[in-house]
């Protein structure tokens, strides 16, 4: 299989093309801070019968502690900003998981406690859905003393 890289917008024009969508017909919607130059979530609608939604990355509270307990706080808000476009944990498709190393483990990312909080929210007999993920270490977030950030794309049938 040969894997091909596009720009993101190439992409969903190549989408909207095979699909038989213009690409006149998308409706973008983009949520969050209104005072955050970035957007907290960003879904379009309609691409080939279906809705997509774009989450940027979010950070743990530095506030909730350890890598388990700022995992569950980044999953709870990502929760809440899909369910505010109409999405569900369900609906995530693929996932990114950024992790700072842990002073408390010699600076080794803490991936137990990051599957400890993720398994509440993926993969249970209520929510059996398993996206596609990674998760990688990284030197340092942009909010000092969070060690977990979080992105998701997900995919729901248009209604």
């Amino acid at each position: 299989m040969t894997l091909i890289r596009l720009p993101a917008f190439a992409a969903l024009l190549a989408c909207a093309t095979l699909a038989g969508t213009s690409a006149s017909a998308l409706e973008i919607v983009r949520g969050g801070n209104p005072a955050s130059p970035i957007a907290g979530i960003v879904v379009v609608k309609d691409v080939g019968g279906v809705d997509i939604a774009y989450q940027s990355g979010i950070p743990g509270d530095a506030k909730a502690g350890d890598t388990k307990a700022q995992t569950i706080d980044s999953l709870t808000k990502i929760e809440a900003s899909l369910k505010s476009q109409g999405f569900t944990m369900g609906d995530v498709v693929m996932m990114r998981v950024a992790l700072v190393g842990d002073p408390a483990m010699g600076g080794k990312m803490d991936f137990p406690g990051m599957m400890a909080g993720y398994k509440m929210f993926f993969g249970t007999p209520e929510q059996p859905n398993k996206p596609a993920r990674i998760t990688t270490q990284i030197a340092a977030l942009g909010a000092p003393g969070s060690m977990v950030e979080i992105e998701v794309q997900a995919v729901k049938p248009h209604s």
